[in-house]
């Protein structure tokens, strides 16, 4: 699918730009802030043709797209104006409990910091080509040429503050360009050849302490947070006349001198802390401290919990010139990959064949979303086997006191990022990860048959607007869910589906259908949750709580309506047995479509036991599923 259209097509579904009120994202995620989650149409969110899953969670909304993300992130600034710098968007009330809390840290950890990841990982492996380069007599380090690399991969880490004050006044909400002008003085040539020379400054006769603030995080961070407070409060006290002028110039003469008083020591002292502590902790047992790292880096990930470390590594490398944690954490990925291509061996499912080869390539360059959601952790053993695996190979890792010289995701393409003291034992450490993971995995095996599809694989909601939560039917104990089928034609299990959404089990567990004719009726009665402008899905919600997809056949989205007419409309109450829409079968066909119909439990983690119909063929109003609570 064009990554304009699947951006606007999932623009549409979480409620409109109007709905948003931020949206970032990271290695394969759009994360997305969402005003009022009751407009999010969540069921067609996650059966969008180019959507992997969904998760919906208290404090963002999780899209994964996997490896095109970054044109489809772009793709939101030509069809809207969610990436425009001055967008802003209406306040919400925030939840203070602690877990919310922290849910808010790592997500704006994530904001201030993703942008800037790829830049830092092209500039940390230019960095350790030279290296490697300048270490086997390939390269002089005082000819020109070298300096010049030198410079290509220092830039980046020496202006660091300038780069996180753009990225800090962005989603602080303040002045770009008076952020990015503090931040110039840490890192301004006069500035820094006061520290080196080690003099006495003062300013207005105020002692300063002058530190080293290039490639530093801390104090540029906390002087633009703060910086958003006092713009806010003299935007409503100075003129609209004069507030372009009046605001940036006490912004700036107010910052700079607060900055290199207050807020840079404040900031460095705690870096050199956290760097200090964290390298004691390391060094009473550098091999269970990277084995730990390594096999908690998974779960971090399933959680997006990972964004939080990015900070750390980034002070360490600030502070130290290195990280030894960002190395413990790479052989996860290995490890991962191992446990990935286990399954592709072993498999016989040529669905399931076909997700782990995809998911295997894009992990062995860092990207482990698609591995993690759709395969591994769908298997279960294969996961917990590549844990185990990481764990080991961190272990090694940790062993040789390797470290990271530079921010990037752990890959193929970024292993020079990892070069220096201990490289051959990172390499060894990583190799072993995935080896181990992959005999593993094969020796322990895995049931496909019995791939329950796990709350974390499929949309769920944790934190829904209370209206909402009134409107949707409540399940009633020991209730008996009987649905019909809302088709009629050869009925065929969904790991049969020529698409990886609904053959995998990530929205949900149900059957398929081949129509034999082009009319749909709701399976029960309940009411009609969602219907897509293009005709082609809806969804329904059950008396008894159960929420079905009906999604008529395959990228029939791109028929932008053609062949389909909706009988009903969101909200209407229909009748188990009532049409719903009619399709032309024949004109799809022609357009080389494929037109069978997944039905889809969407909420099955509710219902205690499913059973679906093993008829060879289905006629409109069939039984087909029978639910118990």
């Amino acid at each position: 699918m064009n990554c304009n259209v699947l951006a606007a097509n999932i623009l549409r579904l979480v409620g409109g730009e109007s709905n948003v009120a931020a949206v970032v994202h990271c290695a394969t995620r759009l994360r997305f802030k969402i005003v009022d989650s009751s407009k999010v149409k969540l069921a067609e969110l996650a059966a969008l043709d180019g959507v992997i899953t969904v998760v919906n969670g208290p404090e963002q909304l999780q899209v994964v797209v996997g490896n095109r993300i970054t044109r489809v992130y772009r793709a939101f600034g030509v069809i809207s104006g969610l990436l425009d710098d001055g967008k802003t968007v209406p306040a919400q009330p925030q939840p203070i409990d602690s877990n919310s809390f922290a849910g808010r840290c790592i997500a704006l950890v994530m904001a201030i910091f993703s942008p800037l990841l790829g830049a830092m990982a092209a500039a940390g492996v230019l960095k350790g080509l030279l290296a490697m380069m300048i270490a086997a007599g390939w390269l002089n380090s005082t000819l020109s040429t070298a300096i010049i690399l030198h410079a290509a991969s220092d830039s980046v880490f020496y202006f660091l503050p300038i780069l996180l004050a753009m990225t800090c006044a962005r989603n602080f909400n303040t002045n770009l360009y008076v952020a990015v002008a503090v931040a110039g003085v840490l890192v301004y040539p006069t500035i820094v050849g006061l520290f080196e020379s080690g003099q006495r400054v003062t300013l207005f006769g105020l002692p300063v302490v002058v530190m080293k603030y290039t490639g530093s995080v801390l104090p540029i961070i906390f002087s633009v947070w703060l910086m958003s407070f006092i713009e806010q409060w003299l935007s409503g006290r100075i003129h609209e006349h004069v507030r372009d002028l009046v605001t940036p110039f006490i912004l700036l003469t107010l910052m700079v001198p607060l900055t290199l008083l207050v807020i840079g020591p404040l900031g460095g002292g705690i870096s050199q802390f956290v760097a200090w502590l964290l390298a004691t902790l390391y060094n009473v047992s550098p091999i269970i401290a990277s084995a730990l790292m390594a096999a908690a880096w998974p779960m971090l990930i399933l959680f997006g919990l990972h964004w939080g470390s990015v900070p750390v590594f980034l002070n360490d490398i600030s502070v130290m010139g290195q990280s030894f944690l960002k190395a413990a954490a790479a052989p996860s990925i290995f490890a991962l990959s191992g446990a990935l291509l286990a399954v592709r061996l072993r498999t016989g499912n040529k669905k399931l064949k076909s997700l782990a080869s995809n998911a295997l390539i894009a992990s062995l360059f860092g990207i482990t979303e698609p591995g993690i959601y759709g395969v591994t952790l769908r298997l279960k053993k294969p996961f917990i086997c590549a844990v185990i695996a990481a764990a080991f190979g961190g272990g090694v890792v940790g062993y040789a006191k390797s470290s990271a010289i530079s921010i990037g995701i752990p890959g193929l393409l970024t292993l020079p990022v990892f070069y220096g003291e201990g490289f051959f034992g990172f390499i060894m450490g990583c190799t072993f990860a995935f080896i181990f993971s992959l005999a593993l995995t094969l020796s322990v095996g895995f049931d496909e048959r019995t791939m329950p599809p796990l709350p974390t694989l499929r949309v769920y909601e944790e934190n829904n607007a209370p209206e909402r939560k009134r409107a949707m039917p409540k399940p009633v104990s020991d209730t008996s869910e009987p649905i019909i089928s809302p088709i009629s034609g050869e009925l065929i299990p969904l790991c049969e589906v020529n698409d990886d959404v609904f053959s995998t089990g990530i929205v949900g567990p149900g059957f398929a259908i081949i129509p034999d004719e082009g009319r749909v009726y709701s399976p029960v009665d309940g009411y009609i949750a969602s219907t897509i402008a293009s005709g082609h899905a809806i969804g329904i919600s059950s008396k008894a709580g159960a929420e079905i997809l009906i999604h008529v056949g395959i990228n029939t989205v791109h028929l932008e309506g053609n062949y389909f007419a909706v009988q009903v409309k969101e909200g209407d109450e229909v009748k188990q047995g009532q049409l719903l829409l009619t399709f032309d079968l024949a004109g799809i066909q022609a357009s080389g479509y494929d037109p069978v119909t997944p039905v889809i439990i969407t909420n099955s983690e509710t219902w205690r036991a499913l059973q679906v119909s093993e008829k060879p063929r289905s006629r409109s109003g069939d039984p087909m599923v029978a639910l118990t609570l």
